[in-house]
């Protein structure tokens, strides 16, 4: 869930003044009614891109799948298309989950607290995703820990994010509502951190992607008067994905 307009800030100083951070809930809400036609969006396009190559050689049908952050059902058109047995979402964002649901009419979400997925019984789910979510998350260990328990054994846990790299070379998630800069409030998790969690919670790494600022995507800083960003990140990694296996005995 990022902006390209979200690495702005940190060169461009007028924008810090008059940059507010607040709570994913809040600002997906506000977000909502916009975030599925942002032109030239550098973030969703990268993403779009990884999140594809790596679900190719995952099988989806009749599966039952999961979809953490789910946001707008950017990636759901493609998941069903795979046909899963069951496709359930979870967001912070009531108004993220009625665009979903004004797009997927019938679809099954449901409004996430504290991490937890009530709702779901131990070993329910053959594959869980979550895009542009994990560093959103407060207590990143509590929602491994829960990812592990409703995850059959063997099943898998596919994530992308904007990059660690790139968040602490000073991106961050914002967007523009009634001409004022709102950032979302994320943590940096270095990949490193994430990757262990994940082990102590019994996953396995079984494919790492990440995708950086290159020649490939000069046209989306052009697009935006933005040469100068450009050649700041040039080469930073600003998306990345790993998936997951959970692992049939416990690490």
């Amino acid at each position: 869930m990022s902006s390209f307009l979200s690495i702005k800030k940190i060169i461009r100083k007028p924008f810090e003044s008059r940059t507010r951070t607040i709570t994913p809930e809040k600002a997906y809400d506000i977000w909502a009614e916009d975030y599925d036609t942002q032109p030239n969006n550098l973030i969703l396009a990268l993403e779009e891109q990884l999140f594809s190559v790596m679900l190719q050689n995952i099988s989806l049908q009749n599966k039952v799948i999961v979809d953490v952050g789910c946001g707008t059902g950017r990636h759901w058109e493609k998941i069903y298309g795979e046909n899963p047995k069951h496709l359930l979402g979870f967001d912070v964002s009531d108004n993220m989950l009625a665009i979903l649901k004004s797009k997927f009419p019938g679809a099954i979400t449901y409004k996430l607290f504290d991490n937890q997925l009530y709702v779901l019984s131990q070993q329910f789910c053959d594959l869980l995703i979550s895009t542009l979510t994990v560093a959103h998350i407060d207590k990143i260990e509590e929602a491994f820990k829960e990812w592990n328990r409703v995850l059959k054994p063997g099943a898998g846990l596919l994530i992308t994010d904007y990059h660690p790299e790139a968040l602490s070379r000073g991106a961050s998630r914002t967007f523009r509502h009634r001409e004022k800069l709102i950032a979302v409030k994320s943590h940096i998790y270095p990949l490193r951190d994430i990757i262990s969690i994940a082990e102590c919670w019994g996953f396995s790494m079984t494919r790492f992607s990440e995708r950086r600022i290159d020649e490939s995507v000069e046209h989306y800083y052009i697009n935006q008067n933005a040469d100068h960003l450009y050649r700041h990140f040039f080469g930073t990694p600003i998306i990345y994905g790993i998936h997951f296996r959970k692992n049939y005995v416990a690490s």
